[in-house]
């Protein structure tokens, strides 16, 4: 096996066919880090002339001029392969630390165990606990920072109709996408000179539910960055009210590889209950991954696996309705790569705890 720096366009090829891809392993998110003072490099394990395992890797000084290294959706590698994972991490843990990195962080798209729509494991399902075996043999433990979630719901659309789908969601769900339509309800694409409404609505949403929104000039440039693929759509739902026409719900979607990806959205709250276009959204865009031959569409995170008693549920519940299952990735592990990791990691600690 050779260990060794790749183009982009070899990396591309690699990764629009792993089975291991991700949105955020992509050159276009490689681009976006660019602009924001990290440094790119794509590596790749080659053999017998094929590469067999590769990874986008962003690098950027933090601490006393060390860098972080981190692999955000990466690598794209099979994590129980124990012979790929040590020649990989030996030669990037190398590589990191000849180039003054202090840590290096791997957020893998790589599913642990095989759960059912409730979160259960399925006794019959795969556990990979060898893939993290391999990693903490490697030098990596568990960190608290979190680069994506751990827990996801999707829905496996393979061969499936819209019909059969539609059929397949919970009664109340299927209820609230009738009554929207009923009441006029109208999904669209946005373009980009309209993005401003659409950051309006996730705004006035991410102050109501208290967290933080991204900016418009990220939600302009990703669709920049990925419309002319055809990886990146704004939707928006709408309807008649008083003689005007108004924005009710936004959602954005990443479409890379063969899924989905639900990732960002907001609802006026005034006429969440009496027009449920969320949930018309959602179905306009399961239609759409069923037409056009994608394989999963991804609701993307839940906070941990299903607990009534969590202030989140609801999240799950909503999209629980439309069918699916609990996925849980691998987690986000780091790897100390010298001094300065521990000394960052305990000011770090001070700092959060005088935070609190």
């Amino acid at each position: 096996m050779d260990f060794k720096q790749i183009s982009v366009d070899d990396f591309r090829q690699f990764a629009d066919r792993s089975p291991y891809r991700s949105f955020m392993q992509t050159p276009e998110i490689a681009t976006y880090r660019e602009r924001n003072g990290w440094t790119v490099y794509y590596f790749a394990v080659e053999q017998n002339q094929t590469i067999i395992a590769a990874s986008m890797v962003l690098a950027k000084p933090l601490f006393l001029g060390k860098s972080l290294f981190i692999a955000p959706g990466g690598p794209l590698m099979d994590l129980e392969n124990s012979k790929l994972v040590q020649f990989f991490f030996t030669k990037l843990k190398k590589y990191a630390k000849t180039h003054n990195g202090f840590a290096l962080q791997i957020s893998p798209y790589y599913e642990l165990i095989e759960r059912d729509r409730d979160g259960g494991i399925i006794p019959d399902g795969f556990n990979r606990q060898k893939a993290r075996n391999n990693l903490e043999r490697c030098g990596f433990h568990l960190s608290s920072h979190i680069s994506q979630p751990r827990y996801l719901f999707a829905l496996d659309i393979e061969h499936q109709s819209p019909d059969e789908l539609f059929a397949n969601f919970k009664r109340n769900t299927r209820n609230h996408i009738r009554k929207a339509e009923k009441k006029g309800v109208v999904v669209r694409e946005l373009a980009k000179s309209e993005l401003s409404v659409f950051k309006t609505i996730t705004e006035s949403t991410s102050e109501r539910r208290n967290f933080s929104d991204r900016t418009l000039d990220y939600y302009k440039q990703m669709y920049d960055l990925f419309h002319q693929r055809n990886e990146i759509k704004y939707v928006i739902a709408e309807a008649e009210i008083d003689g005007k026409t108004i924005p009710l719900s936004v959602a954005m979607f990443m479409l890379y590889g063969d899924e989905i990806v639900y990732l960002f959205s907001g609802s006026d709250q005034k006429y969440m209950r009496d027009y449920n276009a969320q949930y018309l959204i959602q179905w306009y865009m399961i239609k759409y991954a069923s037409e056009h031959d994608f394989a999963r569409y991804n609701f993307y995170g839940i906070q941990g696996l299903p607990n009534r008693n969590s202030k989140d549920y609801g999240i799950y519940d909503f999209k629980k309705g439309f069918g699916g299952r609990v996925i849980e990735l691998i987690g986000t592990y780091e790897m100390p790569l010298g001094l300065a990791y521990h000394v960052h990691a305990f000011l770090s600690r001070i700092k959060h705890h005088r935070i609190r």
